[in-house]
């Protein structure tokens, strides 16, 4: 073939490259995740309130693992404490990310989600023990709703809040973050038997090697992957919750690019694991943790129970209150700075979604309440949870909608 024939040919093959269908890249997108992460809550639910029920619990509740290494967990918990673990460690390159060269750089827009959700902790904690005082339980129920769970909300933005500048999701993403740390150090304070100081220190020590790697610029999985499966082993036998090693070790990794490197270990990381957590660790923690039973009444039940109905109103008016309060108030003192890009009214939708529990509100109804109370509170966290979703949904599509026609109107 001449040379004429062959620079004629070079673009047919570009186009048909460009046609490809890159299924990676489709799962990127958030509105995808969303869905997905939906669908499977949708199929836990109609599974575990159906004649199957048997066979979905049979599933979840069977052990596989090493019983030595006291690794011997269930199918729901390997999902819960092992695949999430990942999509915390994706949360936390995020994380270090934007505090590093994005929006969280600053000091005062980082402080806004700290400071936010301490305050989302605090208020629905206080209104959770003041409207419980007294019921059988209520002494260790208060911490249920001190927790929002991130792949949820997450979820629940990219679906009805798209439009939404970066600078939302980051707010979100560290509020989150930071939310779910603090309700981990509850578990570990009141709920945890026996906190095994020396596998603490030994996740100390490997999480300090991944550090070194990273600062030596070693970029090998022979090692990484090897070190981080230890590090997430010695932080689950520590008693504390084993996603925490996820968030460390993302925020660990380096996010800085050197000049020979096309991008930064956290960059290329995130990109190969994200399509992953969006389409499938996270839907296959959804579809073990929401597969709850919510009979007729069970639902009775729990307008009967203080507990719950404290759940209830702790995730979704202590979450707002507790979230939105905090920001206003740190503005206003000049203790922390608000995104630009984002208005008040969607901060306050950003608040609402604070109110989505779930993962560890689920955990902490398990290991504070037992037998009927912790089923009545398991299902006040889903009550909650689906409302404050719907709520915020109904605010962030009415904002799009809005924007959208202010947009033509303009043009």
């Amino acid at each position: 073939m001449s040379k004429a024939a062959r620079k004629r040919s070079r673009p047919a093959k570009s186009k048909r490259s460009a046609r490809t269908f890159d299924f990676a890249a489709y799962l990127r997108t958030e509105t995808v995740g969303g869905m997905i992460l939906l669908a499977a809550t949708a199929a836990a639910l109609l599974l575990a309130n159906s004649p199957a029920a048997e066979l979905y619990h049979t599933v979840r509740d069977l052990r596989i693992g090493p019983h030595l290494l006291h690794l011997d967990l269930t199918v729901g918990d390997w999902a819960k404490d092992g695949l999430l673990a990942i999509f915390f460690f994706v949360a936390g390159l995020e994380l270090k990310r934007e505090l590093v060269t994005g929006e969280l750089s600053n000091r005062k827009n980082a402080l806004l989600p700290v400071i936010a959700a301490v305050g989302g902790m605090i208020v629905p904690a206080a209104l959770a023990f003041a409207i419980g005082h007294g019921a059988p339980g209520a002494h260790a129920a208060w911490a249920i709703p001190v927790a929002t769970d991130i792949a949820f909300a997450l979820g629940v933005l990219s679906l009805t809040g798209s439009w939404m500048p970066t600078a939302a999701r980051v707010f979100l993403l560290s509020l989150a973050v930071v939310d779910d740390l603090g309700a981990i150090i509850v578990i570990a304070v009141l709920f945890t038997d026996g906190l095994s100081v020396i596998a603490l220190l030994a996740a100390i020590v490997l999480g300090a090697g991944y550090w070194y790697l990273q600062h030596k610029r070693v970029t090998t999985p022979v090692l990484y992957v090897p070190l981080a499966v230890a590090t997430w082993v010695a932080v689950h036998t520590s008693g504390i919750h084993a996603t925490i090693a996820g968030v460390a070790l993302g925020l660990l990794t380096r996010v800085r690019r050197d000049p020979h490197e096309p991008a930064s270990p956290a960059m290329r990381l995130e990109r190969r694991l994200q399509p992953w957590s969006a389409g499938l660790i996270v839907p296959v923690f959804a579809f073990f943790a929401a597969g709850v039973p919510v009979d007729g009444d069970a639902l009775l039940a729990i307008w009967a129970d203080r507990v719950a109905i404290a759940v209830i109103v702790g995730l979704v008016a202590g979450k707002l209150i507790g979230i939105f309060g905090s920001c206003l108030l740190a503005v206003k003192l000049g203790v922390g700075a608000k995104p630009e890009s984002v208005e008040w009214r969607d901060l306050a939708a950003l608040a609402m979604l604070g109110g989505v529990g779930f993962t560890v509100s689920l955990l902490i109804a398990e290991l504070s309440l037992a037998g009927a109370a912790a089923e009545r509170a398991k299902a006040a966290v889903l009550i909650a949870s689906a409302i404050a979703s719907l709520l915020a949904a109904a605010v962030l599509l009415r904002r799009g909608r809005k924007r959208n026609n202010d947009a033509a109107t303009d043009s």
